[in-house]
């Protein structure tokens, strides 16, 4: 049994998932610089450690080149060191858990349900024209890509949000309108209850 102490030293952490182009890069941005929280992206910690040369970076990469899935727990501890190292206590954890093996070994080493799941809802249609305007001429980015990272996206990581909906515990947000118009909805998610109620009459229409 833990102890009150234990509870209260308890990061906050809240799961960022969307599809491809959904603009969730772009939001964490915002809400690190307006709420204080830390972003951490599954891809780029993995990527990091690929090219430090370490033991395990080096498995990471092994594993990668014969098309092998990294284990849930090499990531979860990468993400647990950055944590750790980062001296804050309340994260953005962007593109993970991408299915529901990531999501049950995250909650089962780190002790840590997610205090709830920022969910950006975006059609394919809308993706699909923001990854081919945004990364023109980048080969991986091409229709028959795209549409299956979406294909992957809605197999893996869909089921994690209906989980976390069945739990009370998903923000959903449309990602089809502009970023500020997307950001203006993260911020009243984000925005303390007492501070609502101040701003309830400046709401935008």
């Amino acid at each position: 049994m833990g102890t009150v102490g234990d509870a209260e030293k308890k990061p906050t952490v809240v799961f960022v998932l969307g599809g491809p182009g959904s603009g969730k890069g772009t939001q964490c941005a915002n809400i690190v610089e307006h709420f204080g929280y830390t972003h951490l992206s599954a891809g780029d910690l993995l990527r990091a450690e690929r090219k430090s040369g370490s033991e395990n970076g080096t498995m990471i990469q092994d594993m990668i080149n014969e098309g092998k899935i990294v284990p849930s727990e090499v990531t979860i501890k990468l993400l647990q060191k950055a944590m750790q190292d980062s001296g804050n206590d309340k994260f953005l954890i962007d593109g993970f858990p991408r299915n529901e093996e990531n999501r049950a070994a995250f909650e089962a080493v780190t002790k840590i349900e997610p205090a709830f799941v920022l969910f950006f809802d975006c059609s394919e249609e809308e993706m699909e024209k923001r990854i081919l305007n945004r990364n023109q001429g980048r080969e991986d980015d091409n229709i028959e890509t795209i549409r299956k990272r979406f294909k992957v996206f809605l197999e893996s990581s869909l089921p994690v949000v209906k989980y976390y909906e069945s739990k009370g515990k998903v923000q959903k947000v449309d990602a089809t309108k502009s970023v500020d118009e997307v950001f203006e909805a993260v911020k009243v998610i984000f925005t303390p209850k007492d501070e609502k109620v101040k701003h309830h009459g400046c709401a935008i229409l």
